[in-house]
């Protein structure tokens, strides 16, 4: 097995992590690059299952590899972005040799023993606010694809679930994956945002985009990758002309865009044995001078992330600078 950084793959909502199967296939088959999932609690079937409880699950995971002296890459999908994202507090490396500080010691001693978070890469995901649950970002209101079961405690999908999650995937598998979904716990999603933290601060990411997407409007997408670069975020932004979950539509495009960001994460690229996915089909989104469409496709939707973070920036400091003449 390479010395490459082991990926570890997060799922989203109502989803196991078998919904991975092809693509870490093959990466580990194709580029020799270890792999390993974490199972969410909230999607076992427990409707009192937090996101806390899938916060270390994750964190399980990346200490099994990390106290073993292997870097670690994280990949989260849709809702896991919150879990990764949070799951990477204390396991990336310190920054420019810095001691931590007493009350992230305990935290970053998972990590700095041996192996560290080295990079995130988020699918069709979000970039997490610490101190914010999933739905924060929502007003507490689900979107017209689910809807709220008190009396289960679970979150259920009201729309064609292989429509929403998987147009693109072939019928027949469509119907399959469309069986492995699994309950949602709303716990999981509504609270917990004490747990929560912004792990691609201390990480480089990349970012998967998913054009097609019908949960996720890729716009958004776009915007989310503008804000996060306003605010310091280092990304790569990567797309594909695909559902919700390209994992399953284009495995092979999937895996040739990951094994290029461990190979940046690394420092070194991954070598192929060899490589079916189509470089036409992985799109490097940007606004190009001579093709005036993509200022609107690419360059308006990052220009309002960029401003939507530049107002994120001036109301932190604002708020800690009101802070500071309170005391």
């Amino acid at each position: 097995m390479s010395d490459f950084p082991v990926l570890i793959f997060v799922p989203g909502a109502w989803h196991r992590p078998t919904c991975y199967s092809k693509v870490i296939k093959l990466l580990e088959e194709r580029y020799q690059l270890r792999c390993s999932s974490v199972t969410l609690p909230s999607t076992n079937g427990d409707p009192e299952a937090t996101f806390k409880d899938d916060l270390d699950a994750a964190r399980a995971v990346i200490a099994n590899e990390t106290t073993k002296g292997r870097n670690v890459v994280v990949i989260a999908h849709s809702y896991g972005g919150l879990v990764g994202n949070s799951a990477i507090k204390g396991f990336a490396r310190p920054r420019d040799g810095a001691v931590e500080n007493s009350a992230s010691t305990s935290d970053q001693a998972q990590g700095s023993a041996n192996g560290y978070v080295v990079g995130l890469v988020l699918i069709a995901s979000g970039f997490t606010f610490t101190g914010l649950s999933f739905m924060d970002p929502f007003f507490g209101i689900p979107p017209p694809s689910w809807k709220v079961n008190k009396e289960t405690g679970f979150a259920d999908i009201v729309v064609p679930p292989g429509e929403f999650f998987y147009h693109d995937v072939p019928a027949d598998e469509r119907e399959y994956w469309v069986s492995q979904l699994a309950p949602q716990s709303l716990k999981a999603l509504f609270e917990g945002g004490e747990y929560s933290y912004s792990g691609w601060k201390d990480v480089p990411a990349w970012y998967v985009g998913t054009a097609e997407d019908r949960g996720l409007p890729v716009v958004v997408q776009r915007m989310n990758v503008g804000m996060a670069r306003e605010m310091g975020a280092v990304v790569e932004h990567r797309e594909l002309q695909t559902s919700h979950s390209p994992f399953l539509s284009q495995p092979d495009e999937v895996a040739d865009i990951l094994a290029e960001a461990v190979g940046a994460f690394a420092g070194k690229p991954v070598e192929r044995s060899r490589s079916d996915a189509k470089a036409d089909r992985i799109l490097l989104p940007a606004a190009k001078l001579w093709q005036p469409l993509t200022w609107l496709k690419f360059g308006l939707p990052l220009f309002f992330g960029h401003i939507i973070g530049r107002g994120i920036v001036t109301f932190s400091w604002f708020r800690g600078l009101w802070g500071v003449g309170l005391r």
